[in-house]
């Protein structure tokens, strides 16, 4: 039986995607460098986790920051598109925005292309997520609405605000204006707010499932790069089993 509901959980390794696999996910969106919301990961990395098996969707993002990109950026990540596919992903997660807030429809549509491309030289289905540029977006709803002839597959969202728990009332909107396309709910998601978000009309459910990592190191902390970066902490962000087996028994209880 195909589930109504399906659990994704973000990772940044292999050990990410294999507790993710343990836990009950469905699949994973690998990243690299979490800290900073996310950023493309390497050919390597992308090998490693889709060797663990559940099924890849590789964030596209060059660079940390807002989601308004030049030329430049935008060929650097269509050539990310189609490296991470041929490196194993099963989709990819794009976005991108214009400087007034609207969704930034060239360069979607660059990069659309690029997973096509793609997909046909792997000779398998590619599929395409918007990530969650769209909560950024002057209007979310409208940006959603754009997605089916954009021939997008998935929006993932918090439906414009800081969680999706909070943004629930938007994602519902989100899931009627994008007819034919996945709405997945996404940002600052517990277990415990899976029940309220799969009343949205998602399908699907978006997890960090993270915990500290802790420290591993005998010498005295050196920051590495700006100061009072969230990035410069030390330690890293490891997959909990815990966490995503809590999110994997809502979203049985949701189907049952």
């Amino acid at each position: 039986m195909s589930r109504a509901l399906a659990l994704e959980i973000a990772v940044t390794s292999p050990a990410g995607a294999r507790t993710a696999q343990d836990g009950g996910a469905d699949r994973v969106e690998l990243c690299s460098a979490l800290e900073l919301g996310g950023l493309t990961p390497s050919a390597a990395l992308v090998e490693a986790a889709a060797a663990v098996g559940l099924p890849v969707q590789a964030l596209v993002r060059c660079r940390p920051g807002d989601f308004c990109y030049d030329a430049d950026e935008i060929a650097l990540m269509a050539a990310e598109v189609r490296s991470v596919v041929a490196s194993g992903a099963r989709g990819v997660v794009v976005g991108a925005l214009t400087a007034n807030g609207a969704l930034d429809l060239d360069a979607m549509r660059r990069l659309v292309d690029a997973a096509r491309t793609a997909e046909a030289a792997v000779g398998r289905p590619v599929e395409i997520t918007q990530h969650r540029a769209v909560d950024q977006a002057r209007d979310p709803v409208a940006a959603a609405a754009l997605a089916p002839a954009l021939g997008l597959d998935r929006i993932l969202t918090s439906g414009g605000a800081v969680s999706a728990g909070e943004g629930a009332a938007v994602i519902a909107e989100m899931v009627t204006a994008a007819p034919g396309v996945q709405v997945m709910a996404g940002g600052g998601v517990r277990p415990t707010d899976i029940t309220l978000l799969a009343a949205t009309g998602v399908s699907a459910v978006h997890l960090s499932a993270k915990r500290p990592a802790g420290t591993r190191r005998a010498g005295t902390w050196i920051p590495l790069g700006a100061e009072g970066s969230t990035a410069e902490a030390d330690t890293h962000f490891v997959t909990d089993l815990d966490i995503t087996a809590a999110a994997r028994a809502e979203v049985d209880a949701v189907r049952s």
